[in-house]
């Protein structure tokens, strides 16, 4: 049985592994606010990447071909893109000038 995998186990540096540590550690830096954009760029990419390897093929519709999780996570990666981390990210308080 592999670690928090419904797989099993997964060797260091397969599709699955590389997955996983993105969103691992991906997930924890947009939640801290932390290079925001450029991680949710990295994570929109993947996203992408997964629905059109592992989805797409099976349909042409997200809702058809049970895609639509990797289609919605990949636009709010992409809109975190375009606005940034916000007010409460620690990307806003390490730009803030001290007055």
């Amino acid at each position: 049985m592999g670690w928090l995998s419904p797989h099993g186990a997964t060797a260091v540096g397969s599709e699955l592994w590389i997955g996983g540590l993105l969103e691992g550690v991906g997930g924890l830096l947009i939640i801290l606010g932390l290079f925001t954009t450029v991680t949710a760029f990295i994570l929109c990419g993947e996203m992408a990447v997964a629905y059109f390897q592992h989805h797409a093929p099976n349909g042409m519709w997200p809702i058809s071909n049970g895609g639509e999780l990797a289609v919605l996570c990949c636009f709010v990666f992409l809109y975190l893109v375009t606005r940034g981390g916000g007010a409460w990210s620690l990307d806003h308080l390490l730009r803030k000038s001290p007055r």
